[in-house]
């Protein structure tokens, strides 16, 4: 790479990786801690590229994208934040920032960026304020990986007119995203209407709701849950919007490719709903984001009158454990339950297993519950992960990195059910026992681990 880049991040032992890295690379690096140093630089002329964190100590590394835009068009910024809500994404998809990476980042997928930055920086366009008074956050909450990579494919279709596809589980809040690409979108100030089966079962019914809509946002719920007819009438709705054409949204439970082999869902209307598809996770698949979710009802709560209160650290891992199938929704009301009923500022353990306790469980789903296969598992599973890119690929070095993610919980859960034997664990997974032992440090797997409480 040729080219000086501008670092800016309050955590010196960022700035230290990034700047012997891109060094390394052949750039040449100034790096701080201050937003009020940074503006300094680039008015000054210096820097190709600006890498910089959101909460710095002196100022908010968004709110300086229009000033950067104003002294120096078309000079990239790639924003890195450890803010773990969609508003972050957002945010510096508005204000046009070159990239947006969530900490904690990928560091050779940043220094991929940073190259592609310093190559396209005469096109960067200008950026533009984002502050139009709207609300600071969303209850989008999740810091882990794969919500990130959906918070950044929601910021790129926000402001597109292609229909979306939002598909999930039920309560992993496929309505919420719904909300969030029409509140944050250029149709913002247009209605925001949820069509419902009785708005279709006349024919003058479709035409009553483009009426209502006037060019703002549709969503259609649970398509799949819709009879043949009333979709032939959706399709038909779509084929001619008449002089105002709106932002159709649909959210479904079930996989709509197997719904639309099955019958049940038309495949023209498929096909018209289909120009983006965000597949939202459901909560098992994104446990470390359960106890940033459970302090977020909790903190709502009491922003809502009820009694400051916290999970024990037992009681945190207990929700971590529990497969949550109804996902975010449930999980705020166990939460809000115990926020009640807790007797203490601290909620315990026995307080969380008291109301998880007559809750159902998805553990026999998980082990015995359908005949899939291991290997179409897997597979489902990675493709939902390319799904969540986008139009854009997996930061680079994925196979090395998948082979980890499930090697990790493997052995771990091979050492549980041996009672942290090593040998009998070794002799179970048909490896050499000082192989096994490498793994276990290299992954850092505990040795002594307790069964899971379910």
């Amino acid at each position: 790479m040729d080219g000086t880049v501008l670092v800016a991040d309050d955590d010196r032992t960022i700035r230290t990786v990034l700047t012997q890295a891109l060094t390394r690379a052949g750039c040449k690096v100034h790096a701080t801690s201050s937003l009020t140093t940074l503006m300094r630089w680039v008015g000054e002329g210096k820097g190709d590229v600006v890498i910089s964190d959101v909460m710095m100590p002196d100022g908010n590394g968004l709110e300086m994208l229009p000033k950067i835009a104003e002294d120096r068009p078309g000079l990239p910024v790639i924003v890195i934040s450890a803010q773990n809500t969609i508003m972050t994404a957002i945010q510096a998809a508005e204000a046009e920032a070159y990239d947006y990476l969530p900490k904690p980042f990928d560091l050779p997928d940043l220094m991929k960026r940073t190259a592609r930055a310093l190559e396209a920086r005469p096109q960067s366009p200008a950026a533009s304020s984002s502050s139009d008074g709207r609300p600071d956050e969303l209850p989008l909450v999740g810091r882990t990986a794969v919500m990130q990579s959906l918070y950044r494919v929601v910021a790129r279709v926000m402001n597109t007119d292609l229909p979306v596809l939002i598909w999930g589980e039920s309560g992993t809040g496929k309505s919420l995203i719904a909300r969030a690409i029409h509140d944050f979108s250029d149709r913002r100030n247009l209605p925001f209407i949820t069509a419902a089966a009785a708005d279709l079962l006349d024919l003058e019914g479709p035409a009553r709701l483009l009426a209502r809509v006037k060019g703002g946002t549709l969503l259609i719920e649970e398509i799949a849950d819709l009879p043949a007819e009333l979709q032939a009438r959706l399709v038909h709705m779509m084929d001619t919007p008449g002089d105002y054409q709106p932002r159709f949204l649909a959210t479904s439970q079930t996989d709509l490719n197997d719904a639309m082999e099955a019958g049940q869902v038309r495949k023209d209307l498929y096909y018209r709903l289909s120009g983006a598809t965000l597949t939202v996770p459901a909560l098992r698949e994104r446990v470390d984001d359960i106890p940033v979710l459970a302090e977020h009802f909790l903190a709502k709560a009491e922003a809502a009158g009820s009694a400051a209160r916290q999970l024990s650290a037992q009681a945190s891992e207990i929700f971590r454990n529990y497969s949550w199938p109804g996902n975010v929704r449930q999980l705020e009301n166990a939460v809000r339950r115990l926020g009640l009923t807790s007797r203490a500022p601290e909620i315990s353990a026995s307080e969380v297993e008291q109301v998880l306790g007559a809750q159902p469980d998805l553990e026999p789903m998980r082990t015995a519950g359908n005949t899939e296969k291991l290997g179409a598992s897997v597979e489902r599973h990675l493709r939902r992960y390319f799904d969540l890119h986008g139009n854009m690929l997996p930061p680079a070095g994925l196979y090395t990195r998948i082979l980890r993610e499930v090697e990790a919980p493997l052995i771990g859960i091979a050492l549980e059910a041996t009672g942290g034997n090593q040998a009998k664990c070794a002799d179970l997974l048909g490896i050499n026992r000082n192989t096994l032992r490498k793994k276990i440090t290299n992954l850092d797997i505990e040795v002594t681990r307790r069964r899971k409480l379910m």
